[in-house]
């Protein structure tokens, strides 16, 4: 509570006593001003999300679209390296991306049906009353399902495995061929590089550059070394 303290001004015929309001009790009036941010200072410090929980499910969309774009266009460019005919090239990728699917949705099954037997035996171990039977069932509901898993990895290989077939499907030219498909699968890569990154708040130019190179370099080894191969009659 605000206190007052009495002032005395003398004059020539009375006086004026002026009571000055003087906050003796510590208390402050609040600033209207909002609080603005520090040079430097990071403004979603606050966000709470937690980006961690989107891994699990994104490993599985971006990494598969990028398994399935490299791999398919690696492929492609193996082929078209030795044979300049579009079918050849066509087959080999469309094979490629049967195959990779087929892979990925088994391996992505077996691992995440070996974690889900690992943890509930674990939590069978833990348990001993009904208690903790109850929460036991509740972290059981929610162990990601081994059949949902598969068919995420199978879809996103063949979601990305279908971009460098696009781009040489209506290409009758061999060089040009050869061309949009690099061209069309950079591209793509630049993409799922910078999704993944926002997605995951990470840096967008780290991600595609890391992306970009390591599609680069799979097809320039596989083309060579086909060419090598193709080369010295084997």
């Amino acid at each position: 509570m605000a206190s007052t303290t009495a002032h005395n001004i003398g004059t020539s015929q009375n006086e004026m006593v002026v009571e000055i309001p003087n906050h003796t009790n510590g208390t402050t009036l609040p600033n209207p001003k909002p609080s603005l941010p520090t040079i430097g200072e990071n403004p979603n410090k606050d966000d709470d999300t937690d980006y961690s929980q989107r891994g699990q499910w994104l490993r599985a969309a971006v990494l598969g679209a990028n398994d399935g774009l490299v791999s398919v266009a690696s492929i492609m460019m193996g082929v078209g390296a030795v044979k300049e005919d579009i079918a050849a090239m066509l087959l080999s990728g469309f094979a490629g991306l049967v195959a990779g699917a087929c892979s990925m949705a088994i391996g992505e099954f077996v691992s995440v049906y070996t974690q889900y037997d690992i943890e509930k035996e674990q939590l069978k171990r833990e348990s001993k009353n009904e208690e903790e039977e109850d929460e036991e069932k509740k972290e059981l509901e929610k162990l990601p399902s081994p059949y949902q898993a598969a068919l995420a990895s199978a879809l996103a290989f063949s979601v990305g495995a279908v971009v460098p077939l696009l781009g040489a499907v209506f290409i009758r030219n061999y060089r040009v061929r050869l061309g949009v498909v690099a061209a069309v699968v950079s591209l793509a890569l630049l993409v799922f590089g910078g999704v993944g990154a926002v997605l995951g708040n990470t840096s967008v130019k780290k991600s595609c550059i890391r992306v970009l190179i390591g599609g680069w370099t799979a097809m320039a080894i596989t083309f060579g070394l086909t060419k090598l191969i193709g080369a010295t009659g084997l």
